[in-house]
């Protein structure tokens, strides 16, 4: 199973003591890629996810956005179908936001990867998105396109208004609360 699939916790999880090189070269020896092989995929994981040049810093230098490409680099070495990210993207400034978007739609047309991921962030659900799913207290209440749901609801509709509509109120009422406690702390950053 873990040949298959790829996952980004949402904590940070790269060790900051070894640099970005070494950090993936623990990866490339957990997931049994072949010693001919862990160089050249090394090499191609920093070029694809922009660290080339600075894969031989120790990743405690690293900023915050290239923390998390280093870990979706470490998740994708063993190239698996399926890639998991939770929060991706969570207290990162829109530059890098947009830096980890980049590369993860690079990842999905590339290597055809199926990604899963959770976020708060509607705008980036909207974006991003070919189905997804709206969850309240753990069950699915509704899925499909992002179009398909703004239509369901109604004319001018945003993904914001849609999440309000299926998670509830009293999930409104917190969900809006928590988006503007984080997009403060965003723009603190």
């Amino acid at each position: 199973m873990r040949r298959v699939i790829g996952y980004v916790p949402q904590l940070v999880s790269a060790d900051g003591a070894p640099t970005g090189y070494e950090n993936l070269l623990i990866f490339a020896k957990l997931y049994d890629i072949p010693r001919a092989e862990r160089g050249d995929r090394i090499g191609e994981a920093l070029t694809f996810m922009g660290l080339g040049e600075v894969r031989d810093k120790m990743v405690r230098e690293y900023s915050g956005g290239m923390i998390r490409r280093l870990e979706i680099a470490e998740s994708m070495l063993h190239r698996p179908p399926v890639l998991f990210l939770d929060e991706p993207t969570v207290g990162l400034d829109p530059a890098a936001r947009e830096a980890v978007w980049e590369r993860v739609a690079d990842l999905r047309t590339r290597y055809g990867t199926t990604i899963v991921f959770t976020t708060h962030l509607m705008e980036e659900a909207d974006h991003l998105c070919t189905r997804l799913a709206i969850l309240r207290r753990g069950r699915v209440v509704a899925s499909g396109t992002p179009r398909d749901l703004k239509a369901e609801i109604g004319p001018g509709t945003t993904m914001d208004d849609v999440f309000i509509h299926f998670a509830g109120a009293e999930a409104g009422g917190a969900y809006r609360e928590t988006s503007q406690v984080r997009r403060t702390a965003q723009r603190l950053e």
